[in-house]
């Protein structure tokens, strides 16, 4: 029940903010998946009725029956777009991994073939802030000059292997373990100082990369999630497909 002073407070917060409009988007895009946790995910953007991207590892796909019920269920989830995330992830040996181009598309052709993807096809190159979107590019500004040598990948021919590339514009960082580092508050104060300088890939349109490992019930993914995304309500951003977000 809603007390008068909470009421007061409702209605200081509702003012206190823009209303939400095309130039404060907000794309969730979680990577990794399907993991412990990505059953929280979904049950979350499931009760908020708020799109999102979820970039799939093939691999991950294939470890065992219930990971596989999770990219079914996530597929018949209409706010829920899968994404390609790569087969392998490199094997996190991503020097190597992007030092052959031909493999890079061969990994991400196996990895539609798995989650049952077509071209065009959402995908988000595994340790790479890379963009390759019909009317933009960007690579991965810190990398340097591609690792010094190491890595050259031809990102223009993996693009035009049936890929839209999408990088992001902030993280909610993790441990190895996958707990969150930010605290709910400190990542919602993160983006509200982000949307005030409008620095983004694509103006008022901020990608923010999680991963799923990090919404598991030992680091109370679900009610993390919930308090995110409330948060973000709260302050009248908008919500975005990433399938709109070239548009």
């Amino acid at each position: 029940m809603l007390t008068p002073l909470r009421l007061a407070v409702l209605v200081v917060l509702f003012c206190a903010f823009p209303a939400a409009a095309a130039d404060r988007t907000i794309y969730l895009t979680f990577d990794d998946g399907p993991l412990t946790g990505t059953s929280n995910i979904l049950d979350v953007l499931e009760a908020e009725q708020v799109p999102a991207a979820m970039f799939m590892v093939g691999m991950h796909a294939q470890a065992s029956a219930a990971n596989k019920a999770l990219v079914q269920r996530a597929r018949n989830m209409p706010l829920v777009t899968i994404g390609n995330h790569s087969y392998s992830h490199a094997y996190n040996h991503y020097q190597h991994f992007y030092s052959d181009t031909e493999g890079v598309v061969a990994d991400m052709l196996r990895a539609n073939a798995v989650l049952g993807l077509k071209p065009a096809v959402h995908a988000r190159l595994p340790g790479r802030d890379v963009f390759r979107l019909p009317s933009m590019s960007k690579d991965d500004n810190s990398l340097g000059l591609a690792k010094e040598g190491r890595e050259d990948p031809d990102y223009e021919f993996v693009a035009a292997s049936g890929f839209y590339l999408y990088g992001w514009d902030h993280e909610w960082v993790h441990e190895n373990s996958g707990k969150p580092v930010q605290s709910v508050d400190r990542l919602v104060s993160e983006i509200d100082h982000l949307f005030s300088y409008g620095q983004f890939v694509k103006p008022g349109k901020l990608i923010l990369l999680m991963h799923d490992e990090m919404f598991q019930d030992v680091f109370n993914g679900k009610a993390n999630l919930t308090a995110l995304i409330t948060a973000l309500k709260l302050r009248r951003y908008a919500f975005g497909a990433i399938t709109g977000y070239d548009g």
